[in-house]
Formats: structure tokens, C-alpha cells, sequence
């Protein structure tokens, strides 16, 4: 800052102005108008205002070095804002940055773009994508239109995008390998167990073409579909996926991608936790060798009619750190007369377990079978709440009821077209099938596990009761993500949309685990995507998002604070190249 003095017909102004950058451009600003020099003679007594400005300027100096020193804002009641001039933007990204970077993900853009000889900036594309695929997600057009709210301007146009996918999909097993080795530096990762699953997303078309192909849909669509199978670590971040056509066999994915961990992230040694659909008999037998071992879940209805009736015998369990056998009904007689609900809750919630080691087609496997009261009533309670809609359906409006799926509540609906005299009614007649309700309640409270550990069957279920964190990345890629339905036709693209849903899932997973599992999903992603910032041309940014919780701990977490009255250019700026370090 500096003093001007403007000389007019009548008087001499004293003025304190500054150099400042808008939009690229160096220009002055004035900070603050002191007052004429005869004005300020009179209030100095005498004394020399111009020497006296230079102090009080010196002194403003001082403490803008030292970042204390108060920025003054004038706004006209009368004043138009300038056309099309973009005022606020998103600041949240910046704390996703600060994460891509230290997976180094801007390197290995340098090299494919070494490698392809680009003209644009891949980097500024995969970021963009990514931040979006989190905060904003939307299709390719409108995430590109959206890259401009963030602090930093993009600097690629919307071709570039559809030509970076291109390249993202034919290095994506290089992206994938990299991206592992670098997250070894920004997180621990616990490959001594993995997850693996699958899941499809569907497309808004009805014609099949390359990828989209018309499969099982997990969520019952009649569309085309695309399935990706996904490795997670045991820590719950993602490892590495692959896509397939929707009509593959799910059970076929697993082992070409495993193969690829071990080839291209040289892991050899660790337990792969799968659910019952891609427990096939080769797929165990992959694992069963070497440094390698599963884990599966075992439905307890497809057991042979021997192994069921052991594993549904009310006698025989046990529980952990415990050499006593226990018979389920003599529990539930006990904690039916228990009076403290304490104690009673206790009991309800324990695990029960049996095992035993069995031979199928010279593969030896330990299968453990759990019971669980809890697990029981969870199960009947669910249950009823679907009997009773059926029973809804019945009485009012049985013209809908039709074909039911496995899990669907119509299953409990028994259609005849017969009297019970065996007359042919002149209706249909529904009532609830007793006997799908008294098969299933058998099942009740009841697990089962395959593994070919010898460990302990406490470790073995606590492993196991970990899936869920496979299928929680699923939900948040499919509803935080907003990654289905897919919007893309070529199968490139396709692939490619799936590599930045990856990317993203790992960097939020990371985000997550940084701020210790302390806030849900939505919490976190609401949050970044509301922290605005209003521009001052010339000044900076003031905060447009209310500081709660959530904001005090995301800035302690990655060291650099956004929340202040106004965060100026030279702070953001510092900011910004900390995000990149």
C-alpha cells in the first residue's frame, strides 16, 4: 500500500491505494481515503499530514504482512453488479485437491500425456471429473459447465474431455497399479484382507450394444446393463475393479482381476471375503493354495439334507472364550425368565457357533454356522411388517398382485383358482401362504460361513461381518455418486466413467478415514458442496457456508483454515499451492 495525493482546483486529497490482480490483470484500488491535507492539518494540529499518512501506512503495511491487518468493502445500494460476472464459487474441493495430489495423480497425467503427446491439460480434466463425480455429479457437458464454479478455472474445452476418456480406458490398468503404489504413501492399507463383489448399473436405452448387454439386474430394471467387479482393502478402500458386459456370469469376474492384483500390485499373501454368489467351486479352488485362503458366506438352505440337519440342530453351540456347550432352546427359556433387560439384551445379542471341516471334490473347508436371537427377531420382525402388506394388498386391490421376486412380500401370497369343494371359482382367491412363512422361519437367526483358515471362528465371522463396507462403496458410488444410470454409448467412455468413479470412491474413502469415520457420507459431501465463497475483486474471498463441526474439523484435519471473515488472494493463493504439494 502507498499514498496518493490528487491535486484538484480547490484542495489536495490524500488517498491509500494498492496494486491489485483482477482477472490476470494489474491494476490499483484504493484502500482508503484520508481527507483533504487542509482537513487533516486542522485534526493533526499541525502536524505534517503528509508524514503522518506515511506512518499510518507504514503501520497498515506492517500488519497486512503479519495477515492482521482489516479489509474495508464498499457497496453501493445503487450500483449494478457488473453482467455476467461470477461471483461465488466452491471452495470444498480444495480438500479433495489436497488428497489427489498426494496420491499423485497430476504425475501420472504427465506421463500419459508424455506418452500421447497431448496438447491440453489431462490433469485439469481428470481433477475436474473427479471433484465433480463428488460434489456435483452430472453427465460429462454439465460437469464440464461446472468445473468453472471452483476457485481454479479449468482450462480444457469439452472435446478434450471425450478424447481424454478415450485414453483414460486403454491405461487403465496402468492408472490402477499407480494409483495403489501411491496411496501405500498417503494411507495404510490393509491388504491382508480383501473384499470382493459385484454390482450393475443400468442404461436408459433398450438396445444391446458392446458392454450394454440385458443381464440379471440387482435392482430388477428391464434395461441394459454393465457390471463391475470391485476389490476392497480391508480398511474399506478400493483396490482395483474391472467392468464386464451385464449378461457375464459374475462368478467368472473374480479371478482375472485377482490375477492382476497379483501380477501388477506384487500382493501374493491374503484372504479373499466373498458372498455366497461368487463362492464357486473355482473360485475357491483359486484361493486354496499357497499364501491365499477365503472366506464365503454359505446359504444354509442349498446345504446337503446332512450338513443342514447338523447345522439347524438346536444343540451343540458355542461361544467364544468359552468351552461349554449350549442348546438354543434352553437359552431361550432363560432369557424369556430373565426380569433385567440389561442382561437380558446381553444374551440376545450373543453369537452363537458351531464347525466342522468337510471334503467336496478334494477341497477341504471349514464351515462355521452362527445363530443369533437378535439376528432371529430382526429377521421375523422384518417379516411380518412384509405380511402385512401382503395382507394390505389382498384386501385392497388384488388385481395387482402378480409374479413376486425372491424377496419381494407377494411371495407370501398364494393364488388359486379353485374352491375349497375344488370347484372352479369364478375369481381368483388370495390369501397368505402359511407354508412359505413356516420354510423360511426354520432359516431364522442362522449364518453360514465356508473358509479354508484354520483360525479361530470368532476371527473368521469378524471378517466376514466386514462385507458390508464393500457394498456401502457401492451404494455411495450408485446414490452419492449418482453413477447410474449411465449416459454414455461408446464403450470406451463407458469404461472410462467407471475409472473416475473409482478414482473418486478411493479419494472420499481416504477423505473418511482422515477424519476418523467421524460423519456420515452425506454429511461430508453436503458440506463441500456447500463451501461457497463470495469474490471480492482485488481482495479475496469471504465465506459464504456456516462453520459448524464438521468445517473446525476438516481444517485442524489437513492444516489450513478457509474460515476466516475474508480469505485473501495471497492466503488462497497459498492455499491452493498447499493443496498441491
Amino acid at each position: 500500500m502507498r499514498l496518493k495525493i490528487t491535486e484538484s482546483k480547490n484542495a489536495s486529497s490524500l488517498y491509500i491505494i494498492k496494486d491489485v490482480t483482477v482477472k490476470g490483470k494489474r491494476t490499483t484500488k484504493i484502500v482508503e481515503k484520508l481527507g483533504t491535507y487542509d482537513d487533516l492539518l486542522k485534526k493533526l494540529d499541525g502536524e505534517d499530514p503528509i508524514q503522518w499518512a506515511k506512518e499510518y501506512i507504514k503501520e497498515l503495511n506492517k500488519k497486512d504482512r503479519q495477515n492482521k491487518q482489516e479489509i474495508i468493502l464498499k457497496c453501493s445500494p445503487i450500483k449494478r453488479i457488473k453482467k455476467d460476472q461470477q461471483r461465488t464459487f466452491n471452495g470444498g474441493y480444495l480438500f479433495l485437491q489436497k488428497i489427489y495430489y498426494e496420491l499423485t495423480l497430476d504425475k501420472i497425467c504427465d506421463e500419459l500425456s508424455a506418452k500421447y503427446k497431448f496438447t491440453y491439460d489431462l490433469n485439469s480434466i481428470l481433477s475436474r471429473l473427479v471433484y465433480g463425480r463428488i460434489l456435483f455429479p452430472s453427465s460429462k457437458l454439465a460437469t464440464h459447465r461446472q468445473a468453472t464454479s471452483f476457485i481454479e478455472p479449468p482450462n480444457f474445452e469439452l472435446q478434450h474431455v471425450y478424447r481424454a476418456l478415450d485414453i483414460f480406458t486403454k491405461e487403465s490398468d496402468f492408472i490402477q497399479s499407480n494409483l495403489y503404489k501411491n496411496s501405500l504413501k498417503v494411507s495404510k492399507r490393509n491388504t491382508g484382507i480383501l473384499y470382493y463383489d459385484c454390482t450393475n448399473y443400468f442404461f436408459e436405452i433398450e438396445q444391446e450394444k458392446g458392454l450394454k448387454q440385458y443381464g440379471f439386474s440387482k435392482e430388477h430394471r428391464p434395461n441394459p446393463i454393465v457390471q463391475m467387479g470391485l476389490f476392497m482393502d480391508g480398511d474399506g478402500i478400493p483396490l482395483a475393479f474391472s467392468v464386464h458386459k451385464g449378461n457375464t456370469n459374475e462368478q467368472a469376474t473374480l479371478k482375472p482381476l485377482e490375477k492382476r492384483i497379483i501380477d501388477d500390485f506384487k500382493l501374493s499373501k491374503f484372504i479373499v471375503c466373498t458372498d455366497a454368489g461368487l463362492a464357486s467351486y473355482d473360485n475357491r479352488r483359486f484361493n486354496d493354495i499357497s499364501d491365499r485362503a477365503f472366506i464365503t458366506t454359505q446359504s444354509i438352505k442349498k446345504l446337503k439334507k446332512h450338513l443342514k440337519e447338523w447345522a439347524l440342530d438346536p444343540g451343540g453351540w458355542s461361544l467364544a472364550d468359552s468351552k461349554k456347550l449350549y442348546h438354543l432352546s434352553e437359552i431361550e427359556e432363560m432369557i424369556d425368565g430373565m426380569m433385567d433387560d440389561h442382561e437380558k439384551e446381553c444374551w440376545l445379542s450373543k453369537v452363537f457357533y458351531k464347525e466342522r471341516w468337510i471334503k467336496e471334490n478334494d477341497l477341504e473347508q471349514k464351515m462355521i454356522v452362527t445363530f443369533s436371537f437378535k439376528y432371529r427377531n430382526y429377521q421375523r420382525r422384518i417379516r411380518q411388517e412384509q405380511i402385512l402388506r401382503a395382507q394390505k394388498q389382498i384386501d385392497s386391490n388384488p388385481s395387482k398382485i402378480g409374479k413376486a421376486n425372491q424377496n419381494d412380500y407377494r411371495r407370501f401370497i398364494k393364488t388359486t383358482t379353485c374352491t375349497g369343494d375344488g370347484e372352479i371359482a369364478n375369481e381368483k382367491i388370495h390369501k397368505i401362504n402359511t407354508d412359505v412363512i413356516d420354510k423360511e422361519e426354520i432359516y431364522d437367526g442362522f449364518y453360514g460361513v465356508c473358509t479354508n483358515l484354520e483360525a479361530d471362528p470368532s476371527e473368521i465371522i469378524k471378517i466376514n461381518k466386514r462385507r458390508w463396507q464393500i457394498e456401502d462403496c457401492f451404494r455411495i458410488m450408485k446414490t452419492e455418486f449418482k453413477a447410474r444410470p449411465v449416459y454414455l454409448s461408446k464403450d470406451e467412455h463407458i469404461e472410462a466413467h467407471f475409472i473416475t468413479c473409482f478414482i473418486s470412491l478411493m479419494i472420499y474413502r481416504l477423505l473418511e478415514k482422515r477424519l476418523n469415520n467421524e460423519f456420515t457420507c452425506s454429511t461430508i459431501i453436503q458440506n463441500l458442496r456447500d463451501m461457497n465463497f463470495l469474490e471480492v475483486e482485488g481482495e479475496g474471498y469471504i465465506p459464504a457456508y456456516t462453520r459448524n463441526d464438521f468445517t473446525d474439523t476438516l481444517h485442524e484435519t489437513f492444516g489450513f483454515r478457509t474460515d476466516y471473515q475474508i480469505v485473501t488472494n495471497k492466503k488462497i493463493k497459498k492455499i491452493i499451492s498447499t493443496t498441491k504439494k
